[in-house]
Order: structure tokens, then C-alpha cells, then sequence
């Protein structure tokens, strides 16, 4: 009996030996910047225990992937729902996160009403501030001094460096953008304020959140960190990016990869972009690898992961936060994404939670 005793007992301790002795991500880059996840409602919810080990093991960031967004949080005016996004505070507090809220200004995922009156009409300018005022320092003031973070305004600008054409932009003007950061900060005076938008490899979007960023700055609006939401494709120019990291950092910003994720799968347009409102139709051309990843893709994602990471090193000083959207490959938006039924292999984890070859070719910088 005592044989099988200390059997059963090495088995055990050997079992938890090589799990603390798997790569860390948090810990590979420690002292450089913070490694982050987003956490969708139903993960925190349903949360297992491999999950969880899994979650504490290689980040000590997360962000909220849907439950902060105005569409979740009001969805009727006065009606706030805060169900989700309290179980998701009180899980990155429980585990000593640094926590983000994901996205106070949006022209997605809002809801209809606060755009409108009761006959359908616009709203006035007027109307229009003081419900962003309300909903601003109702949510950030709820999660005052508990999350540290906040993604104030998200994806303002279009590629060509205009301003997105949206209904706050059409009903209060350019300077909806400061009145959402000026709110934040009212609600929340220490935490940092980011703005966040996706293809900032683009030069025409890089000169533009730039002269974004300087123009709050002179005008005395706080502005701690700018997101560069990083939904990239095999197509990424490093050389773009690098430029665009290089030009964020010059404005004396943080400068944080967000929304990180990197198709292997062809996109119907000529660009990639991340517009969540664009669809199109399932063709079978666009889903090329419904039996697996081929190793020469799977090198290919691993280069441009590890392209990044260099860079990212390079720029450690200004580089604050590196947030990857999702767990793993079986929990990405980007299989449904920009039509349904696809299969894509997105993350450094595969469908099982496994390390990929992607996973290696990063941690290998910092070992």
C-alpha cells in the first residue's frame, strides 16, 4: 500500500512540476510589457479549471470582449445591465489582473435608441452629449478604482485618415471625441484613457490618430495609451508596422497591441480590415483548411508573430500592453468572422488549448 501511496504521490507531484514548468507568456515578458486576454461573458461564466489554470499561467491582463460595450451595458435608456461585466471585474480582481473595459464610444454594438427620440428623429446635439455624459460616468464610475483601464474611443477613423462618418460624429461634431475622454476622466481621475483602432499598419490612419492625439494633448485632455488593435493577416508589412509603433511612441503615449490575432485564411476584400458590420457570403475558397493548419502556413504565422514580438522588444520602453483576442482556436470571433462556418487558426493555441508553433517561435526571444 505504501508503494502505491508514494507512487500515486510522485505521479501528482510530477504532474504539477511540469505544469509550473511550461513557458509563461506573463513571465517571458516581464519587466517589457503586460500579456492580456479578452474574456467573453460565457468563458468568466462557465469558467473550468484547465481554462482558469490556463488564464493565470500566461496573463496578468484582461480586457472585456463584449460585456462593456454600450449595446450590453444600456440597452434600453436608464436600464443598465451589469450582471456580465461585474462577474468579469470581480474575476480579474480575484486573480490580481490588470483589468481594461472595452469600449465606452463606439459607432458598433450601440444601441438604437440613444441616436434617436421617440418619433425615430435624430437627437439633438445637445441630447446626444448628455446621454454619453450618463452612460460614461454611470459605467466608469461604477468600476472607479477598480478597473485601470479604459478603451475610450473606438475606431474613429478610416483609412484614408477622415474621420469615420458616424451618427456621433454627424450629430455633436469633431469634438465628440474629447467630450468622451474629458467624461471618462470626471468618472474615473486615475484611471488611464486609451484610444483604440484596428489597420493602424496604415499610413494614412497613422498620421491621423497622431494629429488626434497631439490636438487632445494641446487642448489639455487626458490620453494615456493608444491601442493598436492588431487583427493582422499574412499580408502585414513589419515595415509598416514598425513605422506606425515608432510614430505612436514619438507622442510620449503608451502604446498597447490590442485585439492581437493573425488569419491564416484569405479575405474576400483586398484589405484586411476589422469592421464587424461587413458580411459576406460562405464560399468554400475562403475556407481552405477545414482539416487542419499545413505546416508551411503555420511558418508563415509564426515569422509574423515573431516579427512582432522583435519590434515590439525594440519599442519595449513605449510598448505597455500586448492583449491577444481570444483564449485559444476554438474561441475566436475570426471562425465566424467575415462569414460564418469558416475555420481559422488565429492564436497561439490551438482548438485543445495546445501551444502552437507560433507559441514557440515567440516565447524562444525571451528564453
Amino acid at each position: 500500500m505504501k508503494v502505491i501511496c508514494h507512487i500515486v504521490l510522485f505521479s501528482l507531484l510530477f504532474a504539477a512540476a511540469a505544469q509550473g514548468s511550461k513557458p509563461s507568456l506573463k513571465k517571458a515578458f516581464k519587466n517589457k510589457f503586460l500579456i492580456g486576454v479578452a474574456l467573453g461573458d460565457r468563458t468568466v461564466r462557465d469558467i473550468n479549471d484547465e481554462i482558469h489554470k490556463s488564464i493565470n499561467h500566461h496573463y496578468n491582463s484582461i480586457v472585456a470582449e463584449n460585456c462593456m460595450k454600450s449595446e450590453k451595458i444600456q440597452p434600453k435608456e436608464g436600464k443598465f445591465d451589469f450582471d456580465a461585466a461585474d462577474r468579469f471585474v470581480e474575476y480579474g480582481e480575484t486573480n490580481d489582473m490588470f483589468i481594461i473595459g472595452h469600449t465606452l464610444v463606439w459607432h458598433s454594438q450601440a444601441p438604437d435608441w440613444i441616436f434617436t427620440d421617440k418619433k425615430g428623429n435624430d437627437v439633438s446635439r445637445e441630447v446626444l452629449i448628455e446621454r454619453m455624459r450618463i452612460h460614461i460616468h454611470t459605467l466608469v464610475g461604477r468600476y472607479k478604482g477598480r478597473v485601470r483601464g479604459w478603451d475610450v474611443v473606438n475606431e474613429a477613423i478610416l483609412g484614408s485618415g477622415e474621420l469615420r462618418k458616424t451618427k456621433w460624429l454627424e450629430i455633436i461634431g469633431e469634438d465628440y471625441m474629447e467630450l468622451a475622454f474629458q467624461f471618462a476622466h470626471e468618472a474615473d481621475p486615475d484611471a488611464e484613457l486609451y484610444y483604440n483602432d484596428y489597420g493602424m499598419d496604415n499610413p494614412g490612419r497613422r498620421d491621423a490618430v497622431v494629429k488626434l492625439v497631439k490636438k487632445l494633448q494641446k487642448r489639455g485632455i487626458q490620453i494615456d495609451g493608444i491601442g493598436m488593435q492588431a487583427h493582422y493577416g499574412l499580408g502585414l508589412s513589419l515595415e509598416e508596422f514598425e513605422k506606425s509603433v515608432s510614430a505612436f511612441a514619438a507622442t510620449g503615449l503608451q502604446v498597447m497591441i490590442t485585439e492581437f490575432d493573425i488569419t491564416v485564411l484569405p479575405f474576400p476584400s483586398q484589405r484586411i480590415i476589422a469592421d464587424v458590420n461587413k458580411k459576406y457570403k460562405y464560399l468554400e475558397k475562403y475556407n481552405p483548411y477545414t482539416d487542419g493548419l499545413p505546416n508551411e502556413v503555420a511558418s508563415q504565422q509564426s515569422f509574423l508573430y515573431e516579427g512582432i514580438f522583435k519590434i515590439l522588444l525594440k519599442y519595449e520602453k513605449s510598448v505597455a500592453r500586448v492583449t491577444f483576442w481570444g483564449l485559444n482556436d476554438a474561441n475566436t470571433w475570426k471562425n465566424n468572422w467575415p462569414m460564418k462556418g469558416r475555420t481559422d487558426y488565429p492564436l497561439l493555441f490551438d482548438r485543445n488549448n495546445k501551444t502552437k508553433p507560433a507559441f514557440d517561435a515567440v516565447i524562444k526571444l525571451r528564453q
